[in-house]
């Protein structure tokens, strides 16, 4: 289905509704700030993704293949 026609049908549902909860519930879905998934982490994930960070940084760290050679 084209996105302008589903568009129009939403806009046209919405005008001929006199349910404030849909208008509600419409209006905090399109004004809802996007989450990020970074606010989702503990304080210690935070730490350790930090911490990998300054590791790269650093240079120490070793690639994929280096590292299964080592425990293959």
């Amino acid at each position: 289905m084209d996105i302008q026609l589903e568009k129009r049908e939403a806009i046209n549902m919405l005008q001929e509704t006199n349910d404030p909860s849909i208008i509600k519930a419409v209006i905090e879905l399109l004004t809802k700030k996007k989450k990020d998934w970074w606010d989702d982490l503990t304080d210690a994930q935070k730490a350790t993704i930090k911490l990998g960070e300054e590791q790269i940084e650093k240079g120490e760290f070793s690639d994929f293949e280096t590292m299964m050679k080592k425990h293959i």
